[in-house]
């Protein structure tokens, strides 16, 4: 099988929009690989953090972006053999990751590492330019959205079922922030392409978005497969 010949579902959408955990349970579901292109930026983050590097300084952050030594277990992430999985989630790492998502050096650097998570039998990514940008041939594109109060809710109750205290006033405000950031970068900036699907999840349960996703996902195998029949 060509590796463009490997299908990809690409889930695109603004920060605590629920794309991570909707992409989980399909790449489940059908059995795919599973990438988190979020993960990556916010590894880069936690190593710049980590290693006190200058943030305005793009080599040595595209350097440190390159040479991450990273591996994804099931639902651990290790970064130099720690376990960083939660180490990564605070809303400071985020706040962070979303800035140095908008150097161009940092994107370039991670570009074709995200791309070699493409492997059979297919997977399912979610990010903020998988579609546009890092897959633009896969199968199926969806823009996954909420609104930001929503978003703010859940992140708050995410938060709060590890323990962590949070204002929900502060994560609303760093949630509309970074979706201003976000959209409005120079370079694969966060919107929803012509041919992706926009799935608003505000009224949805994590159920009913999962169905819409792998209804699309169907459709998508029907049609190609009376395309070949012809």
């Amino acid at each position: 099988m060509y590796i463009n010949e490997i299908p990809v579902i690409a889930i695109d959408g603004p920060s605590a929009s629920g794309k991570g955990t909707i992409a989980q349970l399909v790449a489940k579901n059908l059995g795919f690989h599973y990438l988190d292109s979020g993960a990556l930026y916010r590894l880069v983050a936690l190593k710049t953090v980590q290693s006190c590097a200058d943030i305005q300084n793009q080599d040595s952050l595209a350097t440190i972006a390159r040479n991450l030594n990273v591996i994804f277990k099931n639902e651990t992430i290790y970064l130099d053999d720690d376990i960083v999985t939660d180490a990564i989630r605070t809303e400071e790492c985020g706040i962070l990751a979303s800035q140095l998502a908008a150097y161009p050096q940092i994107r370039a650097a991670l570009v074709e590492r995200q791309r070699e998570f493409r492997q059979p039998p297919g997977l399912v990514t979610d990010g903020r330019d998988m579609g546009s940008v890092i897959f633009p041939s896969a199968i199926l594109k969806i823009f996954l959205t909420a609104s930001a109060e929503i978003r703010a809710q859940r992140r708050y109750k995410q938060l709060m079922e590890k323990g962590i205290n949070a204002n929900i006033a502060d994560l609303l405000h760093d949630i509309q922030k970074r979706d201003e950031r976000d959209s409005n970068r120079s370079v694969a900036p966060l919107q929803q392409g012509t041919d992706a699907k926009l799935l608003d999840t505000t009224a949805l349960t994590i159920s009913q978005a999962q169905d819409a996703v792998l209804s699309w996902y169907n459709e998508f195998r029907a049609k190609n497969s009376r395309l070949n029949t012809k």
